[in-house]
């Protein structure tokens, strides 16, 4: 550690603290002590035994690096982290180009307080999408976030749910009018909402017409239940069907698709998608940007106990030699950006153009901290660390 003075690089009013720890988020096997960098304004950087820093940036970043050693993970807290927003496609509702969802969390592993806490300081750091589905938890994830969303202004919120799996029925599954309509009201229930303003179609149903599906969708959003209608996981061909049908019948057609979208899966969403981008517009709001936690580098040395791939042993088959290896590759690039794994590879999927959203999943304050400190990571992507990635990706 320096002695003396301390560091002080200009940025704003803003102030860091430093402190030294054991290893926060370490990397691959490094012993190297953490630096934990934690933003706040100047009133409450007052922390004891903590060296207060003025920085500027990725650059500042790598200078705290080198002169404290290890690596250090980005903590933001409140609407000070200047959350930036963007259109979803062409449509005119702006959103939080980090989000926050419930899949896998809300009911299993977090309760309602929780819920409430993680939603706040989601919330507080600028986030104004929070994504659902009628099968997450068998409903219990919407109903924890309905009682979440409270305590908000409802303009203030981009909420959304998706309809496929809604119980063991012989109607309570797939994109029958009948589930949509029933679907959508139930999911509003749990949601103690009137409206939702993003409705997606779950999966395709290869039991259901699309026109069945697209002229079900039109009602919805005409009888204002959803502003928005679009698709997850659907492909390109039946996409393009979706729009042909609601062309001829004078309906509305998707908005949005939500794929999934990672340094490891990235076929369908830059390849199979591209014409959808420029012929209609479509937004997207991607979900797993950490390949269910592959991306961490949590995996490298096996499958901890209280990992998510070990609570959701069907998600183990995405996990791979060959992945793994690319993960301990891609943590060198992370700390040269000076940043974490998880933040690296959220970054990635920022700095594609046609990415409206990121769907951030979190059982914790710090690991959402962690996320929502990846937006800052931004600069640090250049061309010539992106073709970096590239080579190491290979796909």
């Amino acid at each position: 550690m320096p002695s003396g003075q301390d560091q002080e690089k200009a940025w704003g009013s803003e102030r860091a603290l430093v402190s030294r720890r054991e290893p926060l988020y370490p990397t691959g096997k490094s012993t190297s002590p953490s630096v934990c960098l934690r933003v706040c304004r100047m009133s409450r950087c007052s922390t004891p035994g903590k060296r207060q820093v003025v920085v500027t940036g990725v650059t500042a970043r790598r200078e705290i690096k080198a002169a404290y050693g290890g690596v250090f993970a980005l903590s933001w807290r409140a609407r000070e982290m200047d959350m930036k927003y963007r259109r979803l496609g062409k449509a005119g509702l702006q959103v939080s180009e980090l989000s926050f969802g419930s899949w896998l969390t809300f009911g299993p592993q977090l309760d309602v307080d929780h819920v409430k806490k993680l939603m706040r300081q989601a919330f507080e750091a600028g986030v104004n999408f929070f994504d659902n589905a009628e099968a997450y938890a068998k409903g219990q994830s919407e109903e924890l976030m309905g009682i979440a969303l409270a305590d908000y202004r409802r303009e203030d919120l981009v909420v959304s749910s998706k309809i496929f799996w809604g119980g063991s029925g012989p109607n309570d599954e797939g994109l029958s009018w009948k589930h949509l309509m029933e679907g959508t009201n139930n999911a509003l229930a749990r949601l103690r909402v009137e409206y939702v303003d993003l409705l997606f179609c779950h999966r395709p149903d290869p039991n259901t017409p699309i026109e069945e599906t697209v002229r079900a969708m039109d009602v919805i959003v005409r009888q204002g239940k959803a502003f928005y209608w679009g698709t997850s996981e659907w492909s390109a061909e039946q996409i393009e069907e979706a729009h042909r049908i609601a062309r001829e019948h004078g309906c509305i057609p998707p908005a949005m698709e939500q794929p999934q979208y990672n340094m490891l899966v990235r076929e369908r969403f830059e390849q199979e998608y591209a014409p959808l981008y420029e012929r209609y517009g479509m937004g997207t709001t991607i979900w797993s940007p950490l390949a269910s936690g592959i991306l961490t580098g949590k995996y490298n040395d096996g499958v901890p106990s209280d990992s998510r791939l070990a609570r959701e042993s069907w998600l183990q088959a995405h996990l791979s030699a060959e992945r793994v290896a690319k993960v301990r590759r891609l943590q060198e690039v992370a700390s040269d950006a000076g940043c974490t794994m998880s933040q690296l590879a959220i970054a990635w999927c920022l700095r594609n153009e046609h990415v409206s959203t990121v769907i951030l999943g979190a059982s914790s304050s710090e690991q959402l901290d962690e996320n929502l400190g990846s937006a800052e990571v931004l600069e640090a992507l250049t061309d010539d660390v992106m073709a970096r990635i590239d080579g190491i990706l290979a796909n």
